[in-house]
């Protein structure tokens, strides 16, 4: 059984991509079969795992709206091994589209996704800065959420927002929805604050809080410029280390849970 994660918190410099891109990443160099999905109308998890605008000519809008299949629109990778659906800008009006569907709207994404979730071992979607369609697409689709939470003053806000938008899908699409893990993003050990914010999250979310924290690190900020995930880019860099370990730490969960 493959198992569907969304990255997902609506406030934006968090680290949404950065995990959705380095944590497929690295679950594939464990062997793993990984499909990312990016929900993103700014596309940079397709640019940050080197998908040129010019080579896409299918993406998640083809997906969810048009009768386009997972294998129509996935590209396989080579560098990180894995495969991808790419986004284009096209998906930018796809909120707007999905408001005319008068039933099952909410459910677009996961009904292209059943056919082949048992095809992958881990299908990770990479989840626009918002609330919106799109958004709701992902959780209904998802078994699960992955939240990154940045080490900063502002970081415990708009969190409530996006519980009570996991509660609400919970409620009307899906049940089974779980939250996987919350992640400190941006973390410095040499700040009191990081130190702070990261008490206050594992004392609100406990044992959910991954013991793999990701730190500040310029080699992050410059891989995706050049179409790389940091295991391309820097395989020796702290964030490299990081994104390891979390993706140790996510395979480890998964196969006690099975």
């Amino acid at each position: 059984m493959g198992k569907i994660i969304a990255v997902a918190n609506q406030k934006g410099g968090v680290g949404k991509t950065t995990t959705s891109i380095n944590l497929s990443a690295g679950l594939a160099y464990l062997g793993q079969k990984v499909l990312l999905i990016d929900l993103d109308p700014q596309g940079n998890a397709s640019q940050g795992v080197g998908a040129s605008r010019m080579s896409i000519k299918d993406s998640t809008y083809d997906l969810i709206l048009t009768d386009k299949e997972v294998e129509d629109v996935a590209i396989s990778l080579t560098t990180p091994p894995m495969d991808l659906i790419p986004a284009t800008i096209d998906l930018a009006g796809a909120d707007l589209e999905m408001v005319e569907f008068k039933v099952g709207r909410e459910r677009l994404l996961k009904n292209k996704l059943e056919s082949v979730k048992d095809t992958y071992d881990f299908i990770i979607i990479d989840c626009p800065p918002s609330l919106g369609l799109l958004n709701t697409n992902a959780l209904t689709a998802a078994d699960s959420v992955i939240i990154p939470v940045q080490c900063e003053y502002y970081a415990l806000e708009g969190l409530t927002q996006l519980l009570s938008t996991i509660r609400l899908v919970q409620k009307l699409f899906n049940p089974e929805l779980k939250i996987e893990g919350v992640l400190l993003t941006m973390f410095d050990v040499r700040t009191r604050l990081s130190v702070e914010v990261q008490q206050e999250v594992r004392k609100y979310f406990k044992e959910r809080v991954y013991k793999s924290n990701i730190p500040r690190n310029v080699k992050l900020s410059e891989a995706p410029s050049r179409g790389n995930t940091i295991f391309e880019y820097d395989l020796k860099s702290e964030g490299a280390k990081a994104y390891a370990s979390l993706a140790k730490e996510v395979l480890s969960q998964n196969k006690k849970e099975s």
